[in-house]
């Protein structure tokens, strides 16, 4: 038996064919539970194609603050497996890749302790989220090793993208608030 239910995001309307929701099946007792948090095998069928090169582990303290959105250049491009193990965050991903029928969409999914979903991101999207609670955790799974020379950002501000964040910014990042607009004849992330 699958330990993932996997879906294609959204669900309806506006597809981005390779951003998955993973949903994890908690088994449990009296005890507790047991959730798998990574299975090669199993997320192979959801488009993860690579062994884990890096997991981080972040805290956000404050609610409202947004980080990202973030992503690496090729031949750094990365995949991202990204999970709330702590509070709650509204999660984003924007596709990037050139010549996408979606370029430029963005998708969001509330990711939770209690909700033990994940978002299986692919190469080629920028990501970020809002923290909902204080303390929020997130655990990621990078395909690949941070490169600061490959390193690629863009504005959660950005009026052409128009992301609808949830609750008001309490804080972000200098690094973040640095990151650029989208400018005209930007052409994406080229795999």
């Amino acid at each position: 038996m699958s330990r993932f239910i996997v879906s294609a995001l959204p669900p309806a309307g506006l597809k981005l064919p390779s951003l998955k929701l993973v949903e994890r099946r908690r088994f449990g007792d009296h005890r507790g539970f047991l959730s798998r948090l990574f299975c090669a095998e199993e997320l192979a069928e959801a488009g993860w194609s690579k062994p884990i090169a890096q997991i981080n582990h972040t805290m956000t303290a404050r609610k409202g603050t947004v980080r990202g959105l973030h992503f690496q250049h090729p031949p750094h491009a990365e995949m991202k497996l990204v999970s709330c193990i702590r509070g709650e965050v509204w999660d984003v991903a924007v596709d990037l890749r050139a010549d996408s029928p979606s370029f430029l969409a963005w998708h969001a999914e509330i990711l939770s302790a209690e909700n033990g979903k994940a978002l299986l991101i692919p190469e080629g999207f920028a990501h970020g989220f809002q923290a909902l609670t204080a303390d929020a955790e997130l655990l990621y799974c990078h395909s690949a090793a941070y490169a600061p020379e490959a390193e690629g950002g863009l504005s959660p501000v950005d009026p052409a993208l128009a992301i609808a964040w949830p609750l008001e910014i309490s804080e972000m990042s200098e690094r973040d608030r640095a990151h650029p607009l989208i400018a005209t004849g930007f052409v994406g992330v080229r795999l």
